[in-house]
């Protein structure tokens, strides 16, 4: 029961989501394991309904569902509640009310239907539940989609519940109907009933063929009918007319893809309609629909399985596999048909001999009481233990109403005096454990509910009003027996915490049971306060008792809070607890001290005016009693109470605005609670709040700045993320406010300065430091400990740039690794314009050329170079730095002239680098910004040739140009037609000519009728000269066999000859494809390439040599050979010949 209180206490208090935690914790216990708590806790709990999150009156509503459903007497008690949270503004918390009243109303039914009689309060609860379903019954017409939804479907219920079941009507368990209400109900007639669910099937109907109505309602409504159907199969027929009104009138306000979904919605209702042995009378009506909806038509055998002639014309009519497949079974049609034959031939053979008479409804009440009260005589045993129960009520009531008209302040309070010397000295265990606080105290309510109390324990023990009960019982028995029920209803009526009357006009009128909610609060009466006087009932105590007395009276002030509130004297009570908590003993203080811990988030105020009354006797403003003297210094006390708050509010996350407003708001920190607040910036959970609040305290206590500086610095070395993040992110914030950088700038360069050591200090290890194990090495966690804070100022200050490459050169190489590594950031927050930049360039200290280098690949990465960092670069390059790799950042801002001139020695370093600076040049690497270079794809290509073989090995130069055409999307065919064109037209031609040729063709077959261009100027320029050109030639020629055979009749004899003696198996291809020439065709060549292709000896080749002119035949053209059917290859035209 404590933890019950502490829950709620807590969930009161509760702000985030949270509060519907403990909430559910609370139900869990109440009403799921121990049931016998819910009446304690039930008023408790539903205080919450006012609540503003709208998800705590959402579990609200579904706790009073499963309370009515555990207990169903709770209803008078909780059914208002559940009226008031249907107006509630939010639309969840009324759909969730809606989806409640569903099992509430099933479950009042039921309740109704066992009562053995009816009181006013359950009269009440039915009225209250009456106006529930008709404010729901309103809301179909709602402007919410949602709420509309669920009304349907309570609405369902209503139906369902309301209307009596048939033979046909499917059964499910625990199912309610009109059946289960016993007519002697007076409140709740079945005719009335059954009109009701029949105007409500109506409505329902009406909604479902509004011209208005949205998809969502009209499937949801759509399905709640076909239940209707099936579970009450008398509206079968007004279903099926509904659906085919819907199939024919669909809502003109439904979009094409509703309409689908429709559709196929009213087809699976259909479908399971069909299912349905009432159905049988209307399978025309369905299966018409069925096939309308789409239905796939097949022959089927089993309407000729059954007997019955009109199905049978029927299902031939509508052979549909999926209307066969949902047909009733054949044993139910036959039992369906043989029953209704049956009640026919009853109903035929009845009507002759008795007609019907309307029974007028007085007369059948008449009846029924009448027949109620025979059933009661009739069976005398049954009757008399509920006439004793009665009886005995009755003298509990009477007895009731003595106590109550004599229950006054004055009487109470001497009865409370007699009473005080029985009381034992210690309170008992079980009080205090079944002990909860009375919350409406003095209300009228609470006072006829202690009278309950009293009269029943004075009736049991044999007195009453008149002293002599069983003269007065019987009495009371007479003059009951004559009255009217009603009036003994009235008279006898029980007093319950939660209801309570109206307004009392006149004590003399009977009124009318008025339910009110739950939970809520009544305004307590003040009463007068009599004056007493100490001297009159008071005497001398000896010093044990004075002693337990002042002990409790400290409990008393202490636990006086709300009572000081009401009497407007809170300000006098915390100036007594603090002038005492500072003032008496160790073991006043340390009750105060565990009363202040139990609720800090309340208390703080008053913890606060402690703390600062101990202040004031540690600064001597006040005189420190002379028995605190020998117990503890001055300073003890004001340091014990800071730590223990602080102590107390570092325990829990949920504090933290507390534990702020204590470190701020005290007057002096102590070294012990910096301490703790120090050990909580260690802890990853906690590490965010604390490093804020020492960030805080920087700046607010002046006097100790630096202590709480030191401490946030300590911590922008640690080894946890979280911790470092955070507090260099309160240092950087410092920093910008600039009364402190030369501080944190110190601080930085000191850190920095260990990396110059061989190993890492002590400094840097420790527990609070994240690092608890010493190590002798240096490794990459511990030199990034070094430069974050001094990384994370750098962009602030951009000055710090030249202590870090002092440092740098001074450094080992792992370190040197680890700090290129970290640079990207901070140098990209200080710009390639940055001054102090350009001026580490220029300067660049000798042993940090990398450190300079990694800076401008940074600053160079995403953005052309400025001018002025490639000429401080490039005098750099010319000056100091010969090494190549210091250019490459800069190439883009070198001229055609320079990056020519570097590229034998670009091209010698490592195949990464070197296709790093293709990217640069051919803007690879520049993903959509603007990209500009002094070289083009093919002037870099045409370079590359043009590089002198004593610079550079041909072996080099050969896997450069392989990099360039491995960039597709760079050199595209016109590119390389382009590249190819002016390598020839050079004298003499390259020497990687041929092999460019030879690549471009096997990346760019359309490419093949340029090249025979290039074969044929390449005679004419005497490719075979130059001996690596020419071997180039022929291979180039074997690959491009047969288009090259139209260049090789061109060549000169002596050079054919060579062609063969090299590649032999051109010869009779070549002699093939000459002797499929026509004869004027072969006329034109001449004689010597003939006996050169026939092998004829007559001549010998040297006599050709020197007399044949090189050119080509006039009228020899070189035509490409149709190779088949499939060749799909197209060949444009040269660049320019387009």
């Amino acid at each position: 029961m404590f933890q019950i209180v502490d829950w709620l206490n807590q969930a009161t208090l509760a702000t985030d989501s949270t509060k519907t935690d403990l909430l559910r914790k609370v139900q869990e216990v109440i009403i799921n394991k121990d049931d016998s708590l819910l009446d304690n806790f039930l008023d408790e709990v539903l205080g919450f309904q006012n609540d503003r999150n709208q998800d705590v009156r959402k579990f609200i509503v579904g706790f009073i569902e499963e309370a009515i459903k555990k207990d169903p007497d709770l209803l008078p008690k909780v059914i208002t509640n559940l009226l008031m949270l249907l107006d509630d503004q939010s639309v969840q918390v009324q759909k969730r009310v809606i989806q409640a009243a569903t099992n509430v109303y099933r479950s009042a039914l039921g309740w109704l239907s066992r009562a053995r009689s009816v009181s006013e309060e359950m009269e009440a609860a039915w009225n209250v539940m009456a106006r529930i379903k008709v404010n729901i019954v309103n809301l179909v017409d709602s402007d919410n989609d949602g709420i509309r939804t669920h009304a349907v479907k309570f609405l369902e219920c209503v139906v369902l519940l309301q209307t009596y079941p048939t033979a046909d009507s499917m059964r499910r368990d625990n199912d309610f109907s009109l059946e289960d209400i016993p007519l002697t109900l007076k409140i709740a007639r079945r005719r009335k009933l059954e009109e009701e669910a029949t105007m409500v099937f109506e409505l329902l109907v009406k909604f479902h063929g509004s011209q208005h109505v949205s998809s969502v309602n009209l499937m949801t409504c759509m399905g709640s009918l076909t239940l209707i159907a099936k579970l009450r199969p008398q509206f079968m027929g007004r279903v099926i007319a509904a659906m085919e009104t819907l199939h024919t009138n669909l809502p003109p306000t439904l979009s094409k893809s509703q309409v689908s979904s429709v559709r196929k919605h009213l087809k699976m209702q259909l479908l399971n309609l069909l299912k349905h042995a009432a159905s049988i009378d209307y399978h025309n009506n369905i299966t018409t629909l069925l096939t309308d909806l789409g239905a796939t038509h097949q022959e089927d055998q089993r309407a000729e399985e059954l007997n019955y002639p009109v199905l049978r014309r029927v299902f031939r009519q509508f052979d549909n596999p999926q209307v066969m497949k949902s047909l009733p079974k054949t044993e139910e049609v036959r039992r369906r048909q043989k029953r209704l034959a049956a009640e026919n031939a009853v109903i035929h053979a009845v009507a002759p001999k008795r007609a019907r008479v309307e029974i007028p409804e007085e007369v059948m009440e008449d009846d029924n009481t009448s027949t109620e009260d025979s059933m009661s005589l009739s069976s005398p045993s049954m009757i008399l233990p509920d006439r004793t129960k009665r009886q005995t009520d009755l003298v509990i009531d009477l007895t009731e109403q003595f106590i109550v008209e004599r229950l006054n302040p004055e009487l109470t309070t001497q009865l409370v005096m007699m009473s005080m010397p029985k009381l034992p000295d210690t309170m008992p265990p079980h009080f205090s454990a079944m002990y909860t606080p009375i919350a409406a105290a003095g209300t009228h309510g609470q006072i006829k509910h202690v009278a309950r109390l009293m009269a029943t324990q004075l009736s049991a023990a044999g007195l009453g009003p008149s002293g002599r009960p069983s003269k007065k019982l019987i009495a009371t028995t007479k003059m009951s027996s004559t009255e009217d029920e009603e009036d003994q209803v009235a008279s006898t009526k029980s007093s319950v915490l939660n209801v309570v009357s109206g307004m009392m006009e006149d004590d003399s009128l009977a009124t009318k049971t008025t339910l009110l909610p739950a939970g809520t609060s009544v305004k307590p009466v003040k009463q007068r306060i009599k004056t007493l006087k100490l001297s009159e009932i008071t005497r001398p105590l000896d010093v044990e008792t004075t002693d337990r007395m002042l002990t409790g009276s400290i409990h008393r002030i202490l636990r006086a809070e709300r009572e000081a509130a009401f009497g407007g004297v809170s300000s006098i009570r915390h100036k007594m607890i603090t002038t005492i908590a500072s003032t008496f003993n160790k073991l006043v203080r340390e009750e105060v001290l565990v009363y202040l811990l139990e609720d800090l988030k309340t208390r703080l105020d008053l913890g606060l005016a402690w703390l600062y009354e101990e202040y004031s006797y540690m600064q001597g403003f006040n005189r420190v009693p002379s028995f605190l003297k020998k117990d503890q210094s001055p300073d003890s006390g004001y340091n014990k109470l800071l730590c223990s708050l602080a102590q107390g509010l570092t325990d829990s996350k949920d504090k933290d605005f507390l534990l702020k407003r204590l470190y701020l708001e005290a007057p002096l920190i102590t070294e012990e609670a910096t301490d703790l607040l120090k050990h909580m910036c260690g802890d990853d959970s906690r590490a965010a709040m604390g490093l804020s609040l020492l960030q805080d305290l920087v700046i607010r206590r002046p006097p100790r700045q630096l202590t709480f500086l030191n401490a946030l610095l300590e911590h922008t070395a640690h080894e946890h993320l979280e911790v470092r993040s955070k507090a260099i992110q309160c240092v950087v914030e410092l920093y910008d406010r600039g009364d402190l950088r030369s501080i944190i700038e110190e601080y930085a360069i000191f850190y920095l300065s260990f990396l110059r050591l061989p190993q890492p200090p002590v400094l840097l290890f420790g527990p609070d430091r994240g690092r608890p194990n010493k190590s002798d090495s240096w490794s990459e966690d511990i030199v990034k400990a070094c430069l974050y804070l001094y990384l994370a100022l750098l962009p602030n200050n951009e000055s710090l740039i030249h202590e870090l490459a002092r440092v740098y050169v001074q450094t080992v190489a792992d370190v040197k690794r680890i700090i290129l590594r970290l640079l990207e950031q901070p140098v990209r927050g200080m710009g390639m314009d940055s001054p102090q930049l350009l001026t580490l360039v220029e300067e660049c200290p000798k042993g940090a050329e990398t450190l300079v280098t990694r800076v401008i690949h940074i600053l160079t990465e995403k953005c052309p170079p400025s001018a002025q960092l490639v000429a401080q670069v490039r005098d750099l390059y010319q000056t100091r730095v010969s090494d190549v790799r210091f250019l490459i950042p800069v190439l883009n801002g070198l001229t055609k002239k320079e990056v020519i001139a570097a590229l034998p020695k670009l091209i010698k370093l490592n195949p990464v680098v070197v296709k790093e600076v293709f990217n640069r040049l051919l803007g690879s690497h520049s993903d959509g910004m603007l990209h500009t270079s002094p070289l083009n794809p093919a002037e870099l290509l045409i370079a590359l040739h043009n590089i002198d073989p004593l610079k550079c090995e041909l072996k080099t130069i050969i896997k450069a140009t392989s990099l360039c055409f491995l960039d597709k999307q760079a050199y595209t065919q016109e590119v390389l037609a382009v590249v190819m064109q002016n390598l020839m037209e050079q004298n003499p031609l390259p020497t990687l000519l041929m092999r460019t040729v030879i690549q471009s063709l096997a990346l760019n077959p359309r490419l093949i009728g340029f090249i025979m261009n290039i074969l044929q100027r390449l005679i004419l320029k005497q490719v075979w000269k130059q001996k690596k050109v020419w071997e180039g030639f022929i291979k180039c020629c074997q690959r491009t066999k047969p288009q090259s055979f139209q260049v090789l009749l061109q060549l000169p004899p002596a050079q054919l000859q060579d062609v063969f003696q090299n590649c032999p198996d051109l010869q009779q291809p070549l002699l093939a494809h000459v002797m499929g020439f026509t004869d004027n065709q072969r006329a034109h060549i001449p004689q010597s390439i003939m006996d050169v292709l026939t092998g004829n000896r007559r001549s010998s080749v040297e006599e050709y040599s020197g007399s044949m002119d090189i050119m080509s035949p006039t009228e020899l053209t070189i035509d490409m050979k149709d190779e088949g059917e499939d060749s799909t290859r197209s060949e444009p035209a040269p660049p320019g010949m387009d």
